[in-house]
């Protein structure tokens, strides 16, 4: 039996898939998209779907972004904005849920003290994700500037569930620089 309660769980669950589909639906296009400049081969390639997998087949991961390839998808560099530690700290509420900025706090996530100039995977006691363990990835600004735009994209298979701030690089800048004065 369903109570009123497993009802509003259930209508929130719907409403928070529905928005997240909404959104994918809704990204902006580049120019390159733009469907009035495509040939016929980019239009035909562009409409072709692959076959989708057999049901319960698992889902290929998408290939990760090499360990020293800081490209952002929108473009962006942190070269380009100036951190604010103070709104970095504003910011970093989000962060906080998971990961501590005192050195040896683990939680969730590992700690993030001293993180810049770390290599991936190596807080002592912390289980990581294999995908982090084996990225070869080292902390460096601009890479965090690039893996928080979308954590998934740049370690796929990581386990932090952390969307990113894909629209807001000066958030993105200004986490950088708290994360810099506190470690």
């Amino acid at each position: 039996m369903r109570t009123p309660s497993t009802m509003r769980i259930g209508h929130l669950i719907f409403g928070v898939s529905c928005a997240a589909l909404a959104l994918t639906a809704c990204a902006k296009k580049t120019e390159s998209e733009d469907t009035s400049t495509k040939t016929t081969t980019e239009t035909t390639a562009a409409t072709t779907a692959p076959a989708a997998a057999p049901a319960g087949a698992p889902a290929a991961a998408a290939p990760a972004v090499a360990a020293d390839n800081v490209d952002t998808i929108a473009g962006v560099k942190l070269a380009a904005y100036t951190g604010d530690a103070k709104k970095g700290e504003a910011d970093f509420i989000t962060c906080k849920t998971c990961h501590a900025i005192e050195a040896g706090v683990n939680r969730i996530g590992p700690s993030l003290h001293a993180v810049v100039g770390r290599k991936a995977g190596t807080i002592p006691g912390f289980v990581y994700s294999t995908a982090n363990k084996d990225s070869g990835i080292t902390w460096t600004e601009d890479k965090l500037f690039q893996y928080l735009e979308n954590p998934q994209r740049v370690v796929p298979g990581t386990k932090m569930t952390f969307a990113g701030w894909p629209t807001d690089p000066q958030k993105r800048a200004d986490v950088i620089a708290y994360l810099k004065a506190n470690s």
